[in-house]
């Protein structure tokens, strides 16, 4: 599974220190539902996210498996 880090920052501007946690975020299975214009419901079945290019570009944030936006993805924050 693709893996990311998100570093979130908390505290006011004003304090001259700042605390920062790193989370990191996996995406799973897809979730789209590619039936829903007709009622129903049907998944793809692709499994994991896995970026179509690298790291800050608009690619990655398309899944290369099935071509969908990241956010389709189940999101897994692990602490």
């Amino acid at each position: 599974m693709k893996k990311c880090q998100v570093v979130r920052k908390s505290g006011r501007r004003s304090c001259t220190s700042s605390s920062t946690a790193i989370t990191n975020v996996r995406y799973g299975e897809c979730q789209k539902n590619h039936a829903a214009n007709i009622g129903g419901y049907a998944v793809d079945g692709c499994r994991e996210f896995m970026a179509s290019d690298v790291e800050g570009t608009t690619g990655a944030l398309t899944c290369a498996a099935c071509g969908c936006h990241r956010n389709f993805h189940r999101r897994e924050v692990e602490t």
